[in-house]
């Protein structure tokens, strides 16, 4: 049985472990992002000033659980938890829904901006912004509240600086929100109805962001594959994922890169997928399938 906003199970095997062995099954982003549609789908019928508080209420009081002890059932709402745990079946949510839920109604709310008058708009997204950033540095620098990891200070400057940046996204905590909407909302402010021409490639690939998102996965993995058969002549860890700890491939000996080389090969994974988003938003364009809307 497939899961509100789940994926297809094969798809999911084929994109991320490229196999059919489904003794771990991870209930990723898009599972919590379904599971938040049904519920904006109550909110939407409240008034929007309603279901921003919603929002941000989840966003800033879901931290008060961090160390609390839930039933498994409440867990996962929260927590990254099993869902099923057994010998032979595991079943794993890795994206808790409370906080998203919160990002999702915000992002509802959010989208009412947008009709507004373009100056109103912009002042708006400033204020937002720096008020989102702001709330981050002071909430930080008093480290007594909104991520269940304190900063210290570290023998030398730069590793204390990233002492303070290292928020937990799993569950995404209320500092981790801070830092990244607030810079989004100001980068919002900064495009708003002049996106710079160097930006052009973002909005290909952003008008088809599931495509992205499903299509890149599979290209990792068979980036990856490639790699393997050229160190090693063969690639069957890439096709092996027996438990969580292996999932979605087993690595292979000495598996891995630098960051240096890890940025390099991400670069090249998004110069790939450019052209085919490119292509595909095209399509989109150009025709109306019931089914394009999906994709």
């Amino acid at each position: 049985m497939l899961l509100p906003g789940s994926q297809d199970p094969l798809i999911s095997a084929l994109r991320w472990q490229f196999n059919f062995d489904y003794r771990v099954t991870m209930l990723l982003v898009l599972s919590t992002l379904g599971w938040a549609m049904i519920a904006l789908a109550a909110l939407v019928r409240l008034p929007v000033t309603w279901a921003a508080t919603i929002g941000a209420v989840l966003i800033a009081t879901h931290n008060r659980l961090d160390g609390v002890t839930l039933p498994p059932i409440l867990a996962v709402l929260h927590t990254p938890a099993f869902v099923v745990s057994s010998p032979t079946f595991t079943v794993f949510s890795a994206y808790p829904l409370i906080p998203w839920l919160g990002v999702t109604a915000l992002g509802f709310a959010l989208g009412r901006v947008y009709g507004w008058e373009p100056e109103r708009r912009r002042a708006f997204l400033l204020r937002l912004g720096l008020g989102l950033c702001a709330a981050f540095v002071a909430l930080r620098l008093l480290n007594a509240y909104g991520d269940p990891v304190p900063w210290a200070t570290q023998t030398r400057g730069p590793m204390t600086l990233v002492s303070f940046l290292n928020l937990t996204k799993y569950p995404p905590s209320l500092l981790f929100l801070l830092m990244t909407l607030g810079p989004a909302m100001l980068v919002l402010r900064a495009v708003d109805g002049r996106t710079p021409s160097w930006l052009q490639p973002a909005r290909s690939m952003g008008r088809v962001p599931f495509f992205y998102h499903v299509l890149h996965f599979a290209l990792i993995h068979l980036v990856a594959v490639v790699v393997a058969y050229v160190r090693h002549g063969t690639a069957h860890w890439m096709f092996e994922s027996p438990d969580l700890g292996h999932y979605p491939f087993t690595p292979p000996p000495e598996w891995g890169f630098s960051l240096l080389r890890g940025y390099v090969v991400w670069l090249c994974v998004v110069l790939m997928m450019y052209p085919l988003c490119r292509w595909f938003a095209g399509v989109k364009q150009r025709r109306n399938d019931a089914w394009l809307s999906y994709i």
